[in-house]
């Protein structure tokens, strides 16, 4: 019986394992690797109507939660930015759009990551307040 046991305990240990490798291979092939979304994010639209009153919340909690690291034109070049992943910190990119529609956007905000670091605000904004700030990330791109 432990024989069984011990088996089952290991295979589902190995497809644990292959489900996480696959995830991580799933987010680098979309150009977001190190992220943790769900299979749905890309599809994610924003919920909230883009106004003039929206972009100018997305703004202030912009400033508030994210020119520290990304800088106060989403350059990837705040205070607070690591150096190394200035590039990847910059949000003016209409290259990068693609793999960054509003839902990717949203959950990165959301739940962050470990490297390069870029902090979870899920505990420190409402979900209305993230979309509001997606909205505004999304007119960065414009600006280069």
């Amino acid at each position: 019986m432990r024989r069984v046991t011990m088996r089952l305990a290991l295979a589902a240990a190995c497809v644990l394992m292959l489900a996480a490798g696959f995830l991580r291979a799933e987010g680098a092939q979309n150009g977001n690797p190190g992220w943790n979304l769900p299979p749905t994010a890309a599809a994610e639209k924003n919920p909230l109507t883009v106004n003039p009153a929206v972009l100018a919340a997305g703004r202030k909690f912009f400033v508030s939660k994210c020119q520290r690291c990304h800088g106060p034109e989403g350059a990837g070049d705040g205070p607070d930015a690591d150096s190394n992943f200035a590039e990847r910190m910059d949000l003016r990119k209409v290259s990068r759009a693609a793999d960054n529609p509003d839902g990717v956007v949203f959950h990165k905000i959301w739940t962050g990551r470990v490297k390069p670091k870029m902090p979870p605000f899920a505990d420190e904004l409402s979900r209305e307040q993230a979309w509001a700030i997606v909205a505004y990330v999304q007119t960065l791109r414009t600006m280069k």
